[in-house]
């Protein structure tokens, strides 16, 4: 793909989804200008660079679909299902074009626009309340394009500049007629075009400011690297300065040390501020992919036969794009486990006070250093009873695990794990949700349950808004040396001598509660030591970490563990000082330790 026509495809991708997110609100809003108005300006856009690069199906879907909303914004076709239908459905073809372009589909290798799509369109201009056009998502055989150019687009010999395109790109919108034919004036204004653009210096001489450019994810990538690593250097010099100043310096040494600490002070603030810089280079709102799922929820609940609105709010959430880019198939396996778990069919819907559309909320907010994602459904809820008895069945656990309802609901994510008696195309064949826990994971993250049956469930994500760098509280227990994600970190309480015992675990109380104390050492498996500090961790079910020393809090550069996988440990870092520290999981402390208990028991 040539370098123009990769630009296209990025801009216009961002555009078809955003299309789709303004066509679900004015389902909910049919009389909204503003969102009329931007569809028209979204198709508009796309239909002049789809005409500059000679793609004349995209042009075509992109020019009936335009005609239709200048209809429906001007008040001569009113806001019907099928108009909306009708624009989804086109949507989605540009979509698939420009998806076909991205993954190195030959532009003449692009299918035409299918016909049910031409007559949906069409009837939607004309103002029909209903089609009898069958689906449009079929698509018809590729055939020339100089056969069936569209009215929107010019025919031009083979090796021809299409100016005139390019003349009707670039020209605003209502200010010239839409030509059927090409005819002699035209031809004249391409000329007149084709000479403006020729000896146009003023323009080369003052070219357009450019707000943004692009640059490989490889490279920035590499920077933050480089900027990491600059802070730790920058920290272990800082730590050797003031071992250095223990001692007495005279002469021409003093003023040295002098400079040398000044130096030394500006080189870390520096290094810090190129740290910040470079990861706001990676961040990018979570709504890039939101954006994404109006149109899977909308074909998904399509083929359940089930109505449903996909709702989105916190679309601006700012998280690390390689979060981004990982929690598109997480995301997917949730909102299809929420559709065909969760969602009751019209029937079941029908006997309760429920709504008979049902409700998917896909939601994001900042929480300190995390970025948390919720995917909550009105549906079912889920049947912790149910839930245990078919783990028990299929020899997942055993009759003496998840006894509380929490424990039950984390079952959906063993391997293998499904409720469903009968596969269908969306779900029921035991994968989808324990990829979900590994992928959360894998980020350093942790995903929780809620769920009241008969009310609905609500999945929680908690990742890290960047990956690299990850606010810790540094302990120590057995000689190691550890550090604790401070997201999970509430404050640290003195240990005494003798705890008092509740099922035969150690308790502490702490503001008025008994909270179950676990030995960070023991759990990992290092030899027994004197604990004498305590960590109150914010976990679901709230409890208190033993180690022998808190030494203090750091931002560590993280290296995640490539080659080996220790339950507990989500990765390694460098102190100050230049001590090798591992680094705690989230998930692990969310999960109360019992994990690596078990396994290590």
């Amino acid at each position: 793909m040539d370098d123009m026509l990769k630009e296209f495809v990025v801009e216009a991708l961002d555009l078809a989804v955003n299309v789709e997110e303004h066509l679900l609100s004015l389902q909910r809003n049919p009389e909204d200008m503003n969102t009329l108005n931007a569809v028209f300006r979204s198709f508009h856009t796309i239909k002049g660079g789809a005409g500059f690069m000679n793609l004349t199906a995209m042009v075509s879907a992109c020019h009936l679909t335009e005609n239709l909303f200048d209809a429906l914004r001007t008040g001569k076709s009113p806001v019907t299902p099928i108009a909306i239908e009708a624009a989804l459905e086109a949507s989605g073809f540009v979509s698939d074009q420009l998806t076909a372009l991205s993954n190195g589909t030959d532009p003449d290798q692009l299918s035409t626009m299918p016909a049910a799509l031409e007559q949906l369109l069409n009837d939607a201009i004309e103002g029909k309340s209903t089609s009898n056009a069958p689906s449009s998502k079929t698509t018809e055989p590729k055939v020339s394009s100089a056969v069936a150019a569209p009215a929107a687009q010019v025919e031009v010999a083979e090796g021809e500049v299409p100016w005139e395109a390019y003349y009707r790109a670039v020209t605003p919108a209502g200010t010239l007629p839409e030509p059927v034919v090409v005819n002699p004036v035209i031809k004249q204004e391409q000329e007149a075009v084709k000479s403006s653009l020729a000896s146009n210096e003023i323009k080369q001489n003052a070219p357009v400011k450019e707000e943004s450019i692009r640059i490989d994810a490889v490279k920035l990538d590499v920077l933050l690297e480089v900027a990491g690593e600059s802070v730790q250097a920058a920290n272990q010099a800082a730590v050797l300065l003031e071992k250095l100043s223990q001692f007495s310096f005279d002469g021409d040494a003093a003023p040295l040390m002098t400079a040398l600490t000044e130096t030394l002070n500006r080189a870390s603030r520096y290094s810090t501020e190129l740290q910040r810089a470079t990861l706001a280079t990676r961040m990018q709102p979570v709504g890039r992919l939101f954006q994404k799922f109006p149109r899977l929820i909308r074909e998904l609940a399509k083929d359940l036969g089930k109505e449903v609105d996909l709702e989105i709010s916190g679309a601006e959430t700012e998280v690390d794009r390689v979060v981004v880019d990982s929690l598109y198939d997480p995301l997917v396996h949730m909102l299809r486990n929420s559709l065909d778990h969760g969602i009751e069919s019209s029937e079941e819907r029908a006997q309760t006070s429920k709504p008979a559309r049902a409700k998917i909320l896909l939601k994001a907010w900042q929480e300190a250093s995390s970025v948390m994602i919720e995917v909550t459904d009105d549906g079912k809820g889920m049947d912790a009873n149910r839930l245990r008895e078919k783990a028990i069945s299929k020899g997942l656990i055993n009759a003496h695990e998840a006894r509380s309802d929490d424990e039950a609901f984390q079952l959906v994510f063993l391997p293998g794990f499904s409720t469903k008696e009968v596969a269908s195309s969306v779900s029921g064949r035991g994968v989808g949700m324990d990829v979900v826990k590994t992928a959360v994971e894998r980020h350093r993250g942790a995903i929780r349950i809620n769920s009241q049956l008969g009310k609905g469930t609500t999945f929680i994500i908690r990742l890290p808004i960047e990956l690299s760098i990850v606010p810790t509280m540094l302990v120590r227990t057995a000689g190691a040396s550890l550090a604790l994600p401070m997201s999970t970190v509430q404050r640290v309480v003195e240990l005494p001598e003798t705890f008092e015992s509740v099922g035969g675990q150690p308790v502490l109380r702490d503001l008025g509660r008994p909270l179950p104390i676990r030995s960070l050492g023991q759990v990992l498996g290092y030899e027994k030591s004197t604990e004498r500090v305590g960590i109150v961790i914010a976990a679901p079910n709230p409890y208190i970490i033993s180690v022998d020393s808190v030494d203090g809090t750091s931002d560590l550069v993280i290296k995640p563990l490539t080659c080996i996988s220790t339950p507990g440990i989500s990765g390694t870092a460098r102190s100050a000082e230049g001590e090798l520290v591992l680094v705690i999981s989230l998930s692990f402390l969310l999960d109360g330790c019992k994990v690596v208990e078990r396994l290590s028991s």
